[in-house]
């Protein structure tokens, strides 16, 4: 069975943490922990007939007193970045982000940028045309209801398959 590591990478309280929560055992808790360095978790998935493990490694939320740090990313397949749409300042993180990881740590590396907390989308604060501009696709989410969670790891470990040619 392949094995693909997953980095979740944003902003502090984006709701990572819940999208893997959701995505691993299908759950969601409104309390909120905070992540302190790395926490990593595992789920086998089905892919086409095919079975493959993604480790995924939620990685405490960076801001402007905090960067990633770059031994969490070593050995990545993929990048999942999250963008809280409720609050500005979270694409702000997430442009950054996606310029420093995907042109200066891994240009060919898959990326999917998502767009979570869809059952507040009343209450979004993100700029569409910023969005485009500096991020390109981006896909929207809900930790909450679970709207496109395993969709998009799974799209994300689809992307990793076809760069790798398996």
């Amino acid at each position: 069975m392949k094995t693909m590591k997953i980095c979740m990478v944003g902003a502090f309280s984006v709701g990572k943490t819940s999208l893997v929560n959701r995505f691993v055992s299908s759950i969601f808790d409104e309390k909120y922990q905070t992540t302190i360095g790395v926490k990593i978790s595992k789920k086998i998935v089905d892919l086409e007939q095919e079975f493959i493990q993604l480790m995924i490694w939620d990685i405490e939320g960076v801001d402007a007193f905090t960067e990633i740090k770059q031994s969490y990313l070593r050995g990545a397949s993929g990048i999942i970045i999250v963008i809280d749409g409720t609050r500005e300042a979270t694409l702000k993180e997430a442009i950054k982000l996606k310029a420093l990881l995907g042109e200066k740590h891994s240009p060919n590396m898959p990326i999917v940028t998502l767009i979570n907390k869809a059952d507040l989308k009343s209450s979004w604060q993100v700029d569409k045309k910023v969005i485009e501009q500096h991020i390109g696709d981006t896909f929207e989410t809900s930790a909450k209801t679970g709207d496109n969670v395993e969709w998009a790891f799974k799209l994300l470990a689809k992307q990793i398959l076809c760069l790798t040619g398996n």
